[in-house]
C-alpha cells in the first residue's frame, strides 16, 4: 500500500510570527489593529501614551516645516517598533504614515512599563533602540550639513542597493524623487537632474518597479 503524500506546512495565521520573542511577549499584551494605505498613525508635536509594534506592511517616520517641506527619517516594517519616546511622556518627535496596508500591536505607556517590571531584560533592548536611533539622526543631520546633495544621494542609493549574481544591484523599492528628496533634504528637482545625469553616465537604469546600479556610483559629481 502506498505511503500517503505528505501535505505542504499550512501558511502560519498567527500575525504575531514575525517577531522575536522577546518583542512577541510585549506585542501580545497590546491590542492588533490594521490600517489601510495613507493612514497616519503618529502626529508630531501630538500628545500620546502608544507603542506601536509593526506585524505587517511598512511605515514612514517623517518630519515637517512650517512651509510644508517634508524630510523622511526612515521608513520600517515587520519587526520594528515606533512611538518608543512615549517613555518621557512628551510630544511626538516626529509623524508615521502607513506605505501599505499595515498591521500593528498598540501598546500602551502603562503596559509598556509594567512588562518592562515583569521583564527587566527588555529594557536593555529598549535601550539599544533609543541608541540606534539617536545615532542614525546625528549621521543623518552631519550628513545634511556637512555633505552635498550628490554625495547624500549617493549614499542613500548604495544602502539600500543589493548586489546581484551578475555584479549589478538591485533597488527593489522603486522611490519616487521626491520620496527621495523628502529624505535627503532637498528639492524634488534636484534629485531629478542629478538621477537624470547618473542614467545618462551608464551609472544607473531604471526597471519596471525597481532601480538597478549598473556600476560603482562615482565618489563626487
Amino acid at each position: 500500500m502506498p505511503l500517503p503524500k505528505p501535505q505542504p506546512a499550512e501558511p502560519t495565521t498567527d500575525p504575531y510570527a514575525v517577531l522575536p520573542e522577546a518583542l512577541r511577549r510585549l506585542a501580545l499584551r497590546g491590542e492588533l489593529k490594521r490600517y489601510r494605505k495613507g493612514v497616519t498613525l503618529i502626529h508630531e508635536g501630538a500628545q500620546g501614551d502608544t507603542l506601536f509594534v509593526l506585524l505587517a506592511g511598512r511605515v514612514r517616520v517623517f518630519g515637517s516645516a512650517d512651509n510644508g517641506r517634508e524630510i523622511t527619517y526612515g521608513t520600517y516594517g515587520p519587526g520594528e517598533y515606533l512611538g518608543e519616546i512615549i517613555l518621557d511622556g512628551g510630544p511626538r518627535s516626529a509623524s508615521v504614515i502607513t506605505l501599505e496596508p499595515t498591521a500593528c500591536a498598540l501598546v500602551t505607556r502603562q503596559t509598556l512599563l509594567q512588562h518592562i517590571s515583569d521583564h527587566p531584560e527588555f529594557a536593555f533592548d529598549l535601550l539599544a533602540k533609543v541608541i540606534h536611533r539617536a545615532r542614525a539622526a546625528t549621521l543623518s543631520t552631519k550628513q545634511l550639513a556637512l555633505d552635498d546633495v550628490y554625495a547624500r544621494l549617493a549614499s542613500l542609493l548604495n544602502t539600500l542597493a543589493m548586489p546581484q549574481a551578475d555584479g549589478t544591484r538591485l533597488i527593489a523599492e522603486r522611490l519616487t524623487h521626491q520620496a527621495m528628496a523628502n529624505r535627503l533634504g532637498c528639492s524634488r528637482e534636484m534629485v531629478s537632474r542629478l538621477m537624470k545625469d547618473l542614467e545618462g553616465g551608464g551609472y544607473l537604469r531604471p526597471d519596471a518597479d525597481a532601480l538597478i546600479l549598473l556600476r560603482t556610483l562615482p565618489a563626487r559629481w
